[in-house]
């Protein structure tokens, strides 16, 4: 099996090492609506080997079928609000651009440490829900509120390489109070949108290692649906303890290693 994006054969052990990131990443994103990136990224990285560039592209394209999949599953258990997922789309495909052009002036180490603290925020108010069926709403949930939900995920999504759902997650559930089900489906159907500009930069510069992409999504296809099926199982106050907990653990293992590097310059 060899690879087109860096000229260096596959073998046959590194494509299982392949698939089985895939399948954890796609576990992950339909068990707590998000991309997967957070795993494929140091995954390809560490275990198979791709350079920076190459593993931080890489997940993109294979996030796309992965969203896809977990949202048609929780689609079909009528816990996907499209007209949410539309309004978060339409300012998060213009944030994910900007955030994208934006990458050589921000400091984007700041802006993780700034990211993982609103994060951090967000899954403790997750977790103190779990003691209720819903989260306390905070702030209606108008069109224009998830237009601006969106548009940070957009903004983190093109600045850090990620789907998003690390962001929309906690804010519909923490802000605006929502079923955590609905928001894991709604978050997976506008990960599938943010995702396309990124994919389509990074291919067009030979980014994107497409024979650890195909390996890995062998993986994270199928990993996407046991994920959303777990979830669908899961009471309401199980998952919301599952869901800020992995958010919190998250948002520190994000905030620790970003303080850590700017401690260092």
């Amino acid at each position: 099996m060899r690879s087109s994006g860096s000229g260096e054969r596959v073998t046959w052990l590194q494509a299982l090492i392949g698939i089985a990131i895939g399948l954890v990443s796609g576990i992950l994103s339909g068990l707590f609506g998000v991309g997967g990136g957070i795993v494929m990224t140091p995954g390809i990285q560490v275990l198979l080997g791709a350079p920076p560039i190459v593993a931080l592209a890489t997940p993109l394209p294979a996030i796309l079928p992965t969203a896809v999949t977990g949202a048609l599953r929780y689609h079909k258990a009528d816990e996907l609000d499209l007209r949410a997922a539309a309004w978060m789309a339409s300012l998060g495909l213009a944030g994910s651009a900007v955030g994208a052009a934006l990458t050589k002036v921000v400091p984007t180490h700041l802006l993780l440490v700034v990211t993982a603290l609103l994060l951090a925020w967000q899954s403790l108010g997750i977790l103190r829900g779990a003691s209720r069926t819903q989260g306390v709403a905070r702030l209606r949930a108008t069109p224009l509120t998830f237009a601006g939900i969106g548009l940070i995920a957009g903004l983190t999504s093109g600045l850090l390489g990620i789907g998003g759902g690390i962001v929309m997650v906690p804010l519909m559930a923490g802000w605006l109070g929502m079923p955590l089900k609905r928001v894991l489906g709604t978050s997976l159907a506008t990960i599938v949108v943010l995702v396309i500009p990124g994919t389509i930069v990074h291919a067009a510069l030979g980014h994107i290692d497409w024979a650890i992409f195909a390996v890995v999504v062998i993986g994270a296809v199928p990993g996407a649906r046991i994920g959303a099926n777990l979830a669908l199982g899961t009471r309401e106050h199980t998952l919301r303890l599952l869901v800020g907990s992995f958010m919190l653990i998250v948002a520190v293992l994000y905030g620790a290693n970003e303080l850590a590097t700017l401690l260092r310059r």
